[in-house]
């Protein structure tokens, strides 16, 4: 049979433990994004590592492989919603590591508003509550695509998929738009010329009235 694979790191540590700019952005990111350890923070930085060097060995091979290469990164940073849909190969190389944190089944969740707080959107995905269509994904840092984003929703067996449950978010009633102020000026400059009119002919009644009380 062979011996198993041996599983190897999927990320890079830092050059320096001590840098105080990197690790005040670490703080902030795990905060914001609910997540466990920096590690998930390194592992999305070695990813943007891979990309950029895969893009500076593309710009500057100009054979056939190389194209159809760029086609298939270009492709899929696209189905990830990683870039723009008229985004060139240059551009990856401005994508920062919230691009990809966005793109998380975490986040996602969060930001579909299925659960109250990004904390409870990983709880959530951990313990088998989030499907992707059909699929139960327990990875939290599953990156979803452009057309599974709508598929994402509560397990079909889940206790959430109930919408009378107390955990579920309720659906906030939606505000009246409310109207421009172009649209109110107008308004109340008609109404205001309208006292103007009403007003004389209620003095004019006034005074009707005292000269017959006379």
């Amino acid at each position: 049979m062979g011996d198993p694979k041996k599983q190897r790191k999927k990320y890079s540590k830092p050059s320096h433990p001590w840098q105080t700019e990197r690790i005040e952005v670490e703080k902030v990111l795990m905060k914001e994004y609910g997540l466990k350890n920096k590690k998930e923070i390194w592992r999305v930085n070695s990813l943007l590592k891979k990309y950029s060097s895969q893009v500076k060995k593309l710009v500057v091979d100009k054979s056939k492989q190389s194209e159809l290469e760029r086609k298939n990164l270009l492709t899929k940073l696209k189905k990830l919603k990683l870039i723009e849909e008229s985004a060139q190969l240059e551009d990856v190389l401005n994508m920062t590591p919230k691009d990809i944190l966005d793109r998380r089944l975490q986040t996602i969740v969060f930001k579909k508003g299925l659960t109250r707080s990004i904390n409870q959107a990983r709880q959530a995905v951990i313990h088998r509550h989030i499907a992707v269509g059909n699929n139960k994904i327990t990875n939290t840092g599953y990156l979803v695509s452009g057309d599974e984003e709508q598929k994402v929703v509560f397990a079909i067996k889940s206790p959430f998929a109930n919408e009378d449950h107390p955990e579920r978010v309720p659906k906030e009633e939606v505000p009246a738009p409310k109207k421009k102020k172009e649209e109110e000026e107008p308004k109340g400059k008609k109404a205001v010329e309208e006292k103007k009119k009403e007003a004389p002919k209620e003095e004019k009644k006034e005074k009707k009235d005292s000269k017959e009380k006379k």
